[in-house]
């Protein structure tokens, strides 16, 4: 029997469907039924609690605290990387001596590893040899050296700088792209009508990549919602719980603890805190875009 020929473009995703479905599907549903139980490799328990779980959630500090640090984070390196990254690409997008070297470089940081990033900050703000205190004393900033990832008041700030420096590159490669899509006849007109540089950026460029920024803006915002490696190698959450951030309370409650149920309560409070996130980001999204466009 012959297969019609409308069906051939479904039964060839057909393989790729079956396996998002198995890599990406599946766990979000097992989770979802493992947070309704109290499964435990400790007591040996798997049975049904329902809403437990989740009730138990809404009143543990250990939570709030680092979905708060998760927000704070995901808010702060965003910020801070779009806008050193849209730094970078108006600096990039000039034509200057060596320019394809220097945008090569640039990748650099975004191309290592976040474990490698996480190792090198810790020696850079290494609180007793770290390079940063030293040029700091050196130059009077500070009077005594500051335990940068070892004190809650700065361990946070910390993370944050490593962060930017990891991933600003790569938001500065998404903008640049944006800015080669911009007619160059419109920023030479309006220097011929006397635009300084600030005005063509303000009222030409930056209207014109709006949509790119917003979208990459989006990117960014979900991806540092998920951070794990670079606060689990550097701080492992602390001290004193003060990096702490949902993907680590998850991990301890799932891989050290072993409390499955409760591990998974929070894997879907973090998922369906950024499918709201995501939600409000896109509808706020739509409407920048449609406002510029």
């Amino acid at each position: 029997m012959a297969v019609p020929r409308r069906a051939w473009p479904w039964l060839l995703l057909l393989p790729t469907g079956i396996a998002l479905g198995a890599v990406a599907f599946w766990p979000i549903v097992e989770g979802l039924r493992l947070s309704l139980t109290n499964t435990s490799l400790i007591t040996q328990s798997a049975d049904y609690v329902g809403l437990e779980n989740y009730a138990g959630l809404w009143s543990d500090t250990r939570f709030w605290n680092a979905w708060w640090h998760t927000i704070w984070f995901t808010f702060a390196s965003t910020l801070l990387e779009t806008l050193i990254g849209l730094g970078m690409a108006l600096v990039l997008y000039e034509r200057f001596p060596l320019r394809g070297i220097v945008r090569a470089a640039m990748l650099v940081p975004w191309a290592m590893p976040t474990v490698v990033t996480s190792k090198m900050f810790g020696w850079l703000f290494d609180g007793q040899n770290g390079v940063v205190n030293w040029v700091l004393l050196n130059l009077g900033l500070i009077g005594e050296k500051v335990n940068w990832y070892g004190d809650p008041d700065t361990a946070m700030t910390t993370i944050i700088i490593a962060d930017v420096w990891k991933t600003a590159p790569f938001m500065a490669l998404l903008l640049l792209t944006g800015l080669q899509t911009i007619p160059t006849s419109l920023t030479e007109a309006a220097r011929m009508d006397g635009a300084r540089g600030w005005t063509v950026f303000w009222h030409i460029r930056l209207p014109l990549l709006m949509p790119t920024l917003l979208i990459s803006g989006l990117f960014r915002a979900l991806d540092a919602f998920r951070v794990f490696d670079l606060v689990y190698v550097l701080t492992g959450g602390g001290p004193a719980d003060s990096t702490e951030t949902l993907s680590t309370l998850a991990y301890k409650e799932l891989f050290s603890t072993l409390e499955f149920g409760y591990g998974s309560t929070i894997t879907t409070a973090m998922f369906l805190t950024e499918a709201a996130l995501a939600a409000i980001l896109c509808l706020w999204l739509v409407r920048q875009i449609r406002r510029v466009t």
